[in-house]
């Protein structure tokens, strides 16, 4: 008899450890719980647009006249929200997106082995190569420049940062890209051009685009300068 007591007693102490195991992971559960986010990224706080406004057509940066006086060091410091993803280091390693030394003047798909979104591919056929322009568009918005990018970085959208971020890219690697001259058109208090359907492009948006690329900001194609530039890498190329 005192044996069956014994079991009993064994067998009703591990059922009641197993009850108070459970209790304290429920309970643990209802105090600590936790809501996955809507939309997963990066987010960078911006001001809205105005609703139902007429949509401001902001003037692209005169880079002959920003990228000489572009503070670096705080160019430096907004690259610390992408060393999650990427290296800058000269032959470093690929990370979540890309290793961006050398990234200015660059093609836009450069490093071997990395897994490139098919948003990229196609993207590339209509901007190859990484320009002031194009990487300005891109690190504005990276979603709405290339619908479909696997990059969940929301954005920078003040100018002055974005300017920072691409001078300190120019400086790591990209050398030799060329520093436009400065572009009247792109001055302050210069009227944006408009390209309006079935008309032609105003003057000022002609003189632009005879400017052969210079605030394209490609690369010089001959030279040791232009050489420089064939190692460059996307940033945040996904």
């Amino acid at each position: 008899m005192s044996g069956d007591l014994k079991w009993n007693k064994i067998l009703g102490a591990g059922l009641a450890t197993a009850f108070v195991i459970l209790m304290v992971k429920e309970g643990t559960a209802f105090i600590y719980h936790t809501e996955a986010p809507e939309k997963m990224g990066y987010f960078v706080d911006a001001p809205e647009e105005a609703v139902g406004g007429a949509a401001e057509v902001a003037l692209a940066p005169d880079w002959g006249t920003v990228l000489p006086a572009a503070d670096l060091a705080a160019g430096e410091a907004a690259f610390a929200r992408c060393k999650s993803c990427h290296t800058i280091e000269a032959g470093g390693a690929n990370g979540i997106g890309p290793n961006l030394f050398g990234v200015m003047g660059g093609p836009l798909m450069h490093a071997s082995g990395f897994a490139y979104s098919d948003a990229f591919r196609a993207h590339k056929a209509e901007a190859p190569t990484w320009t002031l322009d194009e990487m300005d568009q891109f690190l504005t918005a990276p979603g709405r420049h290339v619908p479909g990018t696997k990059m969940s970085f929301a954005g920078i959208r003040d100018t002055n940062t974005r300017v920072n971020l691409i001078a300190w890219l120019r400086s790591q690697g990209s050398g030799g890209m060329a520093v436009p001259a400065p572009d009247p058109a792109r001055q302050p208090g210069a009227v944006p051009a408009v390209s309006v359907e079935g008309e032609a492009p105003t003057a000022g948006a002609e003189a632009a685009a005879g400017d052969a690329g210079g605030q394209s900001g490609a690369a010089p194609a001959d030279g040791p300068a232009g050489q420089a530039t064939t190692q460059a890498s996307p940033v945040a190329a996904h």
